[in-house]
């Protein structure tokens, strides 16, 4: 299992749960917590062992939102060391340029959960505000306990929202309920979490990891690998389609080359013969030729 210094990793029952452990600082996000996650994640899309990602917080913090150690230059990039530009700039390893440095750290980690091949859920276990929220929403599902907070408080720091949030937030919750979130930067409860449409459920505490573990079990136990790193990849990039046409493109290149695999086949005998299915594709070795059928957006 990887070693790192501000995550646990730890995979069960083909279910990976990935603890964000500050507690002292509430989970506040850091540079070294960005670099674990994206590695983490690496990590995790090539272990087929992993069909599932839970995201939750160490103590009684989620994630306090960016660490604010360096106090009122925290988000003054032009003005930290020459050290500090370099440490951003090798927090993103895929692409070079000169202005790399000043590339917000949590949207890189927004863009690699939403390349990401595996369904990932968020087990919100307490204050998730500032990055600490807006890393979810390109989670798949996300679960609250009834002691978490929510803020969009980007508007009481003098900020804007980051890691792509003006992108996700109005497509989670609609556009109207994200504004009137991200223009108060107000701290809000779990239930309104849920009303708003950010939450799926809300948990008592205790009862947070078990409901997390039964959304991903489901999952794990009785799913196609290929199938879900499909339907993931479909429903997510749908969003930004201009017609209807482009869902049926992908529909029908994907029905006619998974059609053709051992799981399809698989699944239907197992339908047939009233018996749970025994899946034997995997994600490193059997996405049909046409995947990603996308191109890569450059930062520029």
């Amino acid at each position: 299992m990887p070693d790192f210094q501000t995550l646990r990793y730890e995979v069960e029952d083909q279910i990976l749960t990935l603890t964000m452990n500050r507690p002292e600082r509430l989970n506040a996000f850091n540079s070294v917590m960005q670099r674990e996650f994206l590695s983490a994640l690496d990590e995790a899309d090539a272990d087929d062992e992993v069909r599932v990602v839970i995201v939750t917080g160490e103590g009684r913090g989620f994630c306090a939102g960016a660490d604010l150690s360096k106090g009122a230059e925290t988000f003054d990039y032009d003005n930290q060391t020459e050290a500090d530009q370099e440490d951003r700039a090798a927090n993103e390893g895929r692409q070079g340029g000169s202005n790399d440095w000043l590339r917000d750290g949590g949207g890189l980690l927004s863009l690699r959960i939403y390349e990401f091949n595996k369904p990932i859920i968020a087990a919100i276990n307490g204050a998730a505000v500032g990055v600490g929220v807006t890393m979810t929403l390109p989670m798949d599902i996300r679960i609250a306990s009834s002691k978490a907070k929510v803020g969009f408080v980007f508007s009481r720091r003098g900020i804007v929202p980051e890691a792509c949030s003006s992108y996700f937030l109005p497509r989670v919750v609609g556009i109207s309920k994200a504004l009137e979130w991200a223009y108060s930067g107000s701290v809000f409860n779990a239930d309104e979490a849920l009303s708003g449409g950010l939450v799926r459920s809300v948990h008592e505490p205790e009862d947070l990891m078990p409901e997390a573990r039964k959304i991903a079990r489901e999952i794990a136990e009785n799913t196609s690998a290929i199938s879900v790193t499909m339907i993931r990849h479909m429903m997510w990039r749908m969003l930004g389609a201009d017609h209807p046409m482009e869902a049926h493109k992908i529909d029908s290149r994907g029905i006619f080359e998974l059609g053709r695999g051992a799981d399809a086949h698989e699944g239907v005998k197992s339908f047939l013969e009233k018996r749970p299915a025994e899946f034997s594709m995997t994600t490193s070795q059997d996405l049909p030729e046409f995947f990603p059928w996308w191109e890569d957006r450059q930062f520029e």
